[in-house]
């Protein structure tokens, strides 16, 4: 199995979990609730997301498999640091976002 394949197995996998918070993102809070407001959500998902193939990707190139475990480190490695960007993403959005609906109200 190629890269490609197994970047894309690792979103697949990942899909439920990513859905959930992506939507507690874009539901909470729930006021206000404008264009701006819709448009930096859907901003920050879809940049946490490519975010999380990027480094997918990358981590899965720069692992060097070792050891008796092999190939499995690179997908580990690949794994863990898709997620933890792709947190990182949407916690600075959280972070931006809530001052930023502070001054819109």
């Amino acid at each position: 199995m190629n890269a490609s394949i197994q970047t894309h197995l690792a979103l697949i996998l990942f899909l439920p979990w990513f859905t959930i918070l992506c939507t507690l993102f874009w539901m909470y809070p729930r006021q206000p609730r404008n264009r701006a407001r819709r448009m930096f959500d859907a901003a920050s998902i879809a940049l946490a997301l490519l975010a999380f193939v990027a480094t997918m990707r990358w981590g899965y190139v720069v692992a060097v498999p070792t050891g008796t475990a092999g190939n499995i480190w690179r997908q580990v490695l690949a794994t863990a640091s898709a997620y933890g960007v792709f947190l990182v993403v949407m916690v600075l959005a959280c972070i931006v976002r809530t001052p930023w609906l502070r001054t819109r109200r």
